[in-house]
């Protein structure tokens, strides 16, 4: 009956790669919630995200009315928009695996036992936004690679990723200040900037950690351009440009290929092409913004 039902979870996967998938997604969202019960709790931190702004209103509602308002609850609510965006553009299985992510986060970060929550005992809040930062960009690219998100804010970048084709974690950093900047004329402004330092973290960490959403520009000058073009189609189904030119060291005509493909993409093909063409030259440019027709590869 497990069987079945893991081959059935997902129509294109095996129950193997099922399997994998939700064993990365449930310890992404673990070490989620441990992250915030030891050192975000130990910092007294606010992230940014959906993360951020629950743990702002917990903290509002303890401060200002006494209230002990449940994390799950909150977190919950505030994805409803953003998981109705992402079963409408991005993709229902990836909808569904991050939603489980979300629930598995929630209910875990109000009920995880304490022996897991005392294993860390800091006092020292910038080690807490640092090391805090690392572990949640950790968290977040076991996501990332499941094929799933975090939810919050990672569904609008997302978004915005797929649709515009551009990286748009900076952005979403920049709107998390907005939200610590609010905390900080509510609460302790030290706070507010230890807690841009685990943000800031968590950014840099997980451009690092995750590429799937960036774009790389290959300039391929080779003599076998009809092979390395089928590669590029047969590898990424993207296209290519061609160029005619001529070497000036060898004095020979050459052929330059322009193509754009994704992140992940660039290792393997490198590889490929150098086998097709030992003497081939290839620069490889970070794109930062592309415009036109670009193809990305389906979520479900």
């Amino acid at each position: 009956m497990v069987k079945w039902a893991m081959a059935n979870l997902h129509p294109f996967q095996t129950p193997r790669d099922t399997a994998k998938r939700l064993a990365l997604l449930i310890s992404g969202a673990a070490l989620m919630a441990f992250n915030i019960n030891t050192f975000v709790h130990a910092g007294s931190l606010i992230p940014g995200g959906f993360t951020g702004l629950t743990l702002l209103i917990m903290e509002i509602g303890r401060r200002f009315w006494g209230l002990a308002l449940p994390f799950s609850i909150i977190l919950f609510i505030l994805n409803a928009v953003p998981v109705f965006i992402s079963f409408r553009y991005i993709g229902k299985w990836f909808s569904i695996y991050s939603c489980l992510v979300i629930l598995l986060n929630g209910l875990l970060t109000d009920f995880m036992p304490p022996m897991f929550i005392e294993l860390i005992q800091i006092h020292d809040t910038l080690l807490a936004a640092v090391f805090g930062g690392l572990l949640n960009a950790l968290s977040v690219s076991l996501c990332l690679h499941a094929g799933a998100t975090s939810g919050g804010t990672d569904f609008i970048a997302i978004f915005i990723s797929e649709k515009y084709h551009r990286d748009a974690w900076n952005y979403i950093f920049a709107g998390n200040c907005v939200i610590l900047v609010i905390a900080g004329r509510l609460f302790d402004l030290h706070i507010a900037l230890y807690s841009i330092i685990f943000q800031f973290t968590t950014t840099m960490a997980l451009n690092a950690l995750y590429k799937g959403y960036q774009q790389m520009t290959l300039f391929v000058v080779t003599s076998r351009p009809d092979e390395v073009y089928k590669l590029i189609r047969e590898e990424t189904h993207h296209g290519a440009t061609s160029f005619t030119g001529k070497g000036q060291y060898e004095k020979s005509e050459r052929v330059m290929l322009y193509s754009v493909v994704s992140a992940p993409e660039v290792s393997r093909l490198v590889t490929g092409i150098k086998k097709i063409d030992p003497g081939v030259f290839i620069n490889v440019i970070k794109t930062d913004h592309l415009g036109g027709r670009f193809y990305q590869r389906p979520k479900d």
